[in-house]
C-alpha cells in the first residue's frame, strides 16, 4: 500500500485533530533537527503555512501528510497519532481548547501567549482553575426538572438490581475485616472509631458545622468533624459517620453534575447501611424471622442500633436477593410529598412525564398518608390498599421527629404480607391512583358547593426534587382545602 493510501486509511478512521497533528508535526521536525524553512523546501510549502500548520490553525490534505512524513521519514500513523506527543504539549492542546470555550471568553481576560518562558506548572493551574469552572457552571446549570431526571435514571437501575450492590458489600465487609468486627449484631462506638481511622480518619464531635453540612472532613490533617451527639442523637450521628466514610472508601472524587452527585449519596448512603448493618448478620437474622413468619423492620433497627429508616432501606436491600421478597420503600412529609422511594414490586407510584418519584404526591388512602391522621406523636399502621396494580400490604412509621414530619413505609405484594408481623390487620383500604381520579379531585357534592369560593395561598416547597402538581393553585391539594372548608 503506498503512503497517499496509507495516509487515507488513518484520516478515514477517525476526524483529523488539527491541534494534536501540529504539535505532532512540530515534536518530529524539532527532533529531526529541521527549521520550518528546511522542512519547508522538502514538501514545497513556505515556512509560514508550516507554521500554521504547527500552531493548528490550518488542517493538511492528504497529499501533504503524506509528504511530511516521508520527509520526516516516518509512518503517516507518526503524525495522525491523537494523543499528544508530550505532557507539554497535551497542557498547551487543552489551553487552546479551553481558551476558545465561550464560558472562558466571558471572563474577558486577554488570550494567554504559550511560549517556552511559561512554564509547566503556570499552564496546569490555569487549566485546574478552568476545570473548576466549567464544573461550577454545569452544577450552577441543573435545575429541578433535570435533576428529576437524574433521579428517575438512578431509580430505574436499582430497580434493576434489585437495590442490591455487591461491590459496595464487598467494600463494606473488607472494612468490617479489617477492624476485627466478630460479625454479629451492631457495631460498638470503638469499631466505629476503628473504622474511620482505617480509613484514615479521628472522629472530632463539635458543636457546630459550617451552615448546611452534615459532616466535614479534613483531608490534611485526618479529620471528621461532625454535630455533637447531644444535637443530631446517637444513631443519626453513627449513621453520618459511616456516610462519610463511604465516600472514601469507594473512591468518590469531586461530583462534576448533579446526576453524579445523586449516584454518590446513594452509594454512600448504601455503604453506611452495609456497615451498620452487616449482610451475613443481618440476613441470617432476617432469613430466621422469615421462617417464623415474623419479619418486622423495628426488631431489625433494635437488633443493630440504626434508625427506622436505615433499617428500612437495608431490609430492600437485602430483601429480593436474600429472602426472595420484591418489596418497596416510601418516605413523604406530612404533605404526601415524596422525598425518597424505591420499589420493584410493582406498586403503583406517582411518576411524572419522565418517571420521577420523588416531589410526586402520594395517594391519600395509603398507609403513608393515613399514618398522619392520628393523634399520636409517633404511630406505626399496617395497612392493606388495593389498587389498580393488586392489593399491597405495608408497615408505617410517623417520625415526629422531623420538620416537617415525615412517615417511613416498607411494604410488599399481597402474596409475602404472610411473613411479616402486622399481616393480621383489618386496616384495608382502595386507590384508584394513578389511574383514577380517586382522591386528586373534590368530591362532586363538595366542588360544586365550594368551586369558585376558595382562594388558598400555597406556601413554598423548598426540597429540590419536589415538583409543583399542575394546577389552579400549584402545590395546593384542593381536596383537602374543600374538605377543611366544609368542616369548619
Amino acid at each position: 500500500m503506498d503512503d497517499l493510501a496509507v495516509t487515507a486509511e488513518y484520516v478515514g478512521s477517525s476526524p483529523l485533530d488539527a491541534l494534536v497533528f501540529g504539535q505532532r508535526l512540530r515534536h518530529v521536525r524539532q527532533q529531526r533537527g529541521l527549521t520550518l524553512s528546511a522542512l519547508g523546501e522538502r514538501v514545497g510549502r513556505q515556512a509560514p503555512y508550516l507554521s500554521r500548520l504547527e500552531n493548528g490553525k490550518r488542517e493538511p490534505n492528504l497529499s501533504l501528510i503524506g509528504a511530511l512524513a516521508q520527509a520526516l521519514d516516518v509512518t503517516p500513523g507518526a503524525l495522525l497519532d491523537p494523543t499528544p506527543p508530550t505532557r507539554r504539549a497535551e497542557l498547551e492542546v487543552l489551553l487552546e481548547r479551553a481558551q476558545s470555550d465561550p464560558l472562558y471568553r466571558r471572563l474577558g481576560l486577554d488570550p494567554l501567549p504559550v511560549s517556552r518562558k511559561v512554564d509547566d506548572e503556570v499552564l496546569e493551574h490555569v487549566l485546574a482553575l478552568y476545570t473548576e469552572l466549567r464544573c461550577v457552571s454545569s452544577v450552577r446549570a441543573q435545575t429541578p426538572e433535570e435533576a428529576r431526571k437524574h433521579n428517575a435514571r438512578l431509580r430505574a437501575m436499582m430497580r434493576e438490581r434489585a437495590n442490591y450492590f455487591a461491590d459496595i458489600e464487598t467494600s463494606a465487609r473488607d472494612a468490617l475485616d479489617a477492624v476485627g468486627y466478630a460479625g454479629d449484631g451492631h457495631l460498638t462506638a470503638r469499631v466505629i472509631d476503628d473504622l474511620a481511622a482505617h480509613f484514615g480518619f479521628r472522629v472530632m464531635a463539635v458543636p457546630h458545622l459550617p451552615s448546611g453540612l452534615r459532616s466535614l472532613a479534613d483531608l490534611r490533617r485526618g479529620r471528621l468533624f461532625v454535630h455533637e451527639r447531644e444535637r443530631v442523637g446517637t444513631l443519626l450521628s453513627r449513621s453520618i459517620v459511616a456516610q462519610s466514610l463511604g465516600h472514601f472508601a469507594l473512591g468518590h472524587g469531586e461530583p462534576t453534575s448533579f446526576g453524579e452527585f445523586l449516584q454518590q449519596r446513594v452509594e454512600a448512603n448504601y455503604f453506611a447501611g452495609a456497615l451498620l448493618v452487616p449482610e451475613s448478620a443481618a440476613v441470617d437474622y432476617l432469613q430466621r424471622a422469615k421462617a417464623a413468619h415474623d419479619l418486622c423492620i423495628e426488631d431489625l433497627a433494635e437488633h443493630f442500633y440504626v434508625s427506622y429508616e436505615m433499617a428500612a432501606h437495608r431490609f430492600t436491600n437485602l430483601a429480593t436477593r436474600h429472602l426472595d421478597i420484591a418489596t418497596h420503600f416510601l418516605r413523604s412529609d406530612d404533605e404526601g410529598v415524596i422525598w425518597k422511594a424505591y420499589e420493584n414490586d410493582g406498586v403503583p407510584f406517582p411518576a411524572d412525564p419522565d418517571g420521577a418519584i420523588e416531589g410526586q404526591r402520594v395517594c391519600r388512602r395509603w398507609g403513608t398518608r393515613r399514618v398522619f391522621e392520628s393523634d399520636q406523636r409517633r404511630t406505626v399502621r399496617h395497612q392493606y390498599t388495593d389498587t389498580p396494580a393488586g392489593t399491597f400490604w405495608c408497615v408505617t412509621v410517623r417520625e415526629a421527629g422531623r420538620q416537617p414530619e415525615h412517615a417511613v413505609t416498607v411494604g410488599v405484594g399481597f402474596g409475602d404480607a404472610k411473613h411479616f408481623r402486622g399481616r393480621e390487620t383489618r386496616e384495608r383500604t382502595t386507590s384508584g391512583c394513578p389511574d383514577e381520579p380517586c382522591c386528586r379531585e373534590p368530591l362532586p357534592e363538595l366542588a360544586e358547593t365550594w368551586t369558585g369560593h376558595a382562594r388558598p395561598l400555597a406556601s413554598s416547597h423548598s426540597h429540590v426534587l419536589a415538583a409543583l402538581p399542575v394546577g389552579t393553585f400549584p402545590g395546593v391539594d384542593m381536596p383537602e382545602v374543600y374538605e377543611f372548608l366544609d368542616t369548619a
